[in-house]
């Protein structure tokens, strides 16, 4: 049965013993303490006691941080290309040697499991090392022009691209943006998530560390930081990787200097079962997406659509899994679900969840926040959901599966492609037929088949309405790193 209060999490090892204070940037290649005033206090989402208070930098070390990146960025373009490689497989070391130390840190700052925070960090060196390769690629092409000219298409950086990070993924999410602008040329301002301020630190100084001064700068912050950081003038890009109310801003503030933006932004994942599926399976899929790192993934499954014929099979495996579930420690091998990185979720996820109810929704599993300290809730059923109720129409972000039943595939399909958002969906069909319409009618980033997670590495997806703009990831990311420019060369006349 799913855990009726919070096991005692202080007393782990992993619990820090003090309140630490994060009051430091880099800038200009070296650390420095921060002269900002304001401060902002996480507590551990394990036990609410005080965990970090983070100082954000003020405008003068914003303006420091840009001015830094922005007088490297010519050093650094004419780099060659293979050195620019090297660097990244230098911080890719380095982050593959610290990966059990930046676990432990995602894990006391967002509550996330210790294993996949490790595996996490894992995944960032991986992708670093990745883009090392992929970013040696061809820089521009040959034009057929006149015999006797030169006619080229360059590819070149932007110059100084500005990456904000969020906290519920932050290592692959900041390793991705951060080797793309670097493998490409630019250099580049980094602000992580307040939300997970050690982890996102510690992650962002390691790979900076590989690199010469001013290319990678890191600011410690939080909003104000990131406005001031993206009405600099000079930050000719910025991708962030966050909310979908950050992302308007974002877009607004950018799109007032004419800088370009890359965002990806919030979910509300869709997930189909179709007649003939095996309901275990189904219900196995259908756990996996919605409570994953306790369903705080863009990616998570937030809506699912049952086939009639299906529904009740599916619901009862899928509860079974649910009070199955151990809500506990995070850093406890035996967990299966930890906390929501705060109360503030966690309030979120209860209103959602309590809203559906007095509409009419029926709770079949969880329903509730854990009794003792910490930001834990319950994994979560609800059968009965309609679209009008918040919890199939805003993002709730937490470990909650809100069922919709229909009568058939078609119904399906146009309730999953309705409402704001443009992420993702997942598929579960014995049908090709089915599984092909799906891929064609579906607007969304990325179409998945029969697998809630998955995919080969290199693939690119455009998000679409309130999940943002521009690739995400692959080698079209590098491509957006990038602009282009076109130079015609003729032999001049002699006297």
């Amino acid at each position: 049965m799913t855990s009726t209060s919070v096991p005692a999490a202080a007393s782990r090892t992993d619990a820090p013993t003090s309140v630490e204070r994060l009051g430091s940037h880099r800038i200009g290649g070296r650390e420095v303490a921060a002269r900002g005033v304001r401060e902002i206090e996480r507590v551990s989402p394990v036990d609410g006691r005080p965990l970090v208070v983070l100082v954000p930098a003020d405008g003068q070390e914003v303006e420091a941080a840009v001015a830094g990146a922005y007088g490297a960025r010519r050093g650094w373009r004419r780099t060659a290309p293979g050195e620019r490689a090297a660097a990244l497989r230098t911080a890719a070391a380095g982050v593959r040697e610290r990966a059990e130390e930046l676990g432990h840190l995602l894990t006391q700052d967002t509550g996330r499991l210790l294993t996949q925070s490790v595996a996490s960090a894992q995944v960032a060196a991986d992708i670093l090392e990745e883009a090392a390769t992929t970013g040696l690629g061809a820089a521009g092409r040959a034009l057929a022009g006149d015999p006797l000219a030169l006619d080229v298409v360059r590819r070149e950086p932007h110059g100084v691209v500005a990456v904000i990070t969020p906290w519920n993924d932050p290592y692959p999410a900041a390793a991705g943006l951060l080797a793309a602008a670097l493998v490409t040329g630019n250099t580049v301002v980094h602000k992580p998530s307040e939300r997970s301020p050690r982890a996102g630190w510690e992650l962002a100084r390691t790979i900076a560390a590989a690199f010469p001064p001013g290319v990678l700068e890191v600011l410690n912050g939080d909003g104000e930081t990131g406005a001031a950081l993206v009405a600099d003038a000079r930050v000719a890009l910025v991708a962030q990787v966050g909310s979908s109310a950050t992302g308007r801003a974002v877009a607004r503030a950018a799109g007032e200097r004419g800088a370009r933006v890359l965002r990806e932004n919030g979910g509300k994942d869709a997930l189909i079962v179709d007649s003939g599926v095996d309901p275990t399976w189904a219900a196995q899929q259908i756990a996996t997406g919605a409570f994953t790192n306790t369903g705080q993934l863009c990616t998570s499954v937030e809506r699912v659509y049952l086939h009639q014929d299906v529904a009740d099979a599916v619901l009862d495996a899928l509860v079974e899994i649910a009070w199955g579930l151990r809500v506990g420690a995070p850093d406890d091998p035996g967990t299966d679900l930890g906390p929501l990185v705060d109360v503030v979720q966690r309030d979120v996820v209860a209103r959602h969840v309590d809203e559906a109810v007095a509409a009419g929704a029926r709770v079949l599993a969880g329903g509730r926040a854990l009794d003792g300290p910490g930001a834990f809730y319950a994994p979560t059923v609800l059968d009965g959901c309609t679209a009008d109720m918040a919890v199939m129409r805003d993002e709730t972000f937490g470990p909650v599966a809100a069922v919709t039943r229909v009568p058939d595939f078609a119904t399906a399909l146009d309730l999953a492609d309705a409402g704001a958002y443009g992420l993702a969906a997942t598929v579960l069909t014995p049908r090709l037929d089915h599984a092909l319409l799906a891929g064609e009618q579906l607007d969304v980033g990325t179409v998945k088949v029969n697998a809630v997670f998955g995919g080969a590495p290199g693939g690119s997806a455009d998000p679409r309405r309130e999940s943002g703009a521009g690739a995400g990831y692959g080698p079209d990311l590098l491509a957006a790193m990038t602009q282009l420019k076109a130079v015609h060369v003729e032999p001049a006349v002699t006297g």
